[in-house]
């Protein structure tokens, strides 16, 4: 991952490229954003400061979770596997960027589905000290900010909770920071969740 810096200083959340490919881009193939990026870190700071969100614990100590109601009107990226669409789930290989290795994702198309609405945001942080280490490892540009918490992912969802992240998404984790993953073991009980949620749903992008 590598960062840029536009956001407003005294922010404790800032955007990090990583995450802001979903904004305002047609090519990119997950969950989209249709909002000014400034205009959303300011607002997911907002409701920080203001106490209406805290960070929750994520799969590491340094991810983090903070939890918003869908300002952006941002879609759901994800619906309850049925007979009436099981027939329209695809498969390829993706990689997130040009320097991770490619992994086996599933999902639904867009073009084919409506996606319902998300009534929460999950933004997802990773510790500044964490970027650094990625990019390092990646031989990216090191992020020019001093905020504690970077913005690197952001997931359309019909709760205020963690859902399971992908069985993939799991294991790239597992991976070394050189190939896109951050070293983190894999977790055999969070792995087991993770199946028994994703055998009942699929994302869609």
């Amino acid at each position: 991952m590598s960062t840029f810096k536009f956001s407003s200083e005294g922010h404790e959340l800032v955007l990090d490229k990583f995450c802001a490919r979903q904004f305002n881009n047609e090519e990119y193939t997950g969950s989209q954003i249709w909002y000014p990026e400034d205009g959303f870190e300011m607002q997911v700071n907002q409701y920080f400061k203001a106490g209406g969100s805290k960070l929750v614990d994520g799969y590491a100590p340094f991810c983090k979770h903070v939890f918003v109601p869908n300002f952006c009107n941002m879609d759901c990226g994800y619906t309850e596997i049925t007979p009436e669409n099981k027939h329209l789930i695809e498969s390829c290989y993706e990689a997130r960027t040009e320097k991770e290795l490619p992994v086996l994702v599933q999902y639904i198309d867009r073009n084919k589905f409506e996606a319902p609405k998300a009534t929460h945001l999950d933004i997802i942080l990773y510790s500044r000290e964490q970027i650094i280490k990625e990019n390092e490892a990646m031989g990216n540009e090191i992020p020019d900010t001093s905020a504690p918490w970077g913005i690197i992912s952001v997931k359309g969802q019909l709760c205020d909770y963690e859902l399971p992240m992908q069985p993939i998404t799991i294991m790239r984790n597992c991976l070394g920071k050189e190939h896109g993953g951050s070293g983190v073991p894999l977790d055999f009980d969070k792995y087991a969740e993770s199946v028994a949620f994703w055998k009942k749903y699929v994302a869609l992008k």
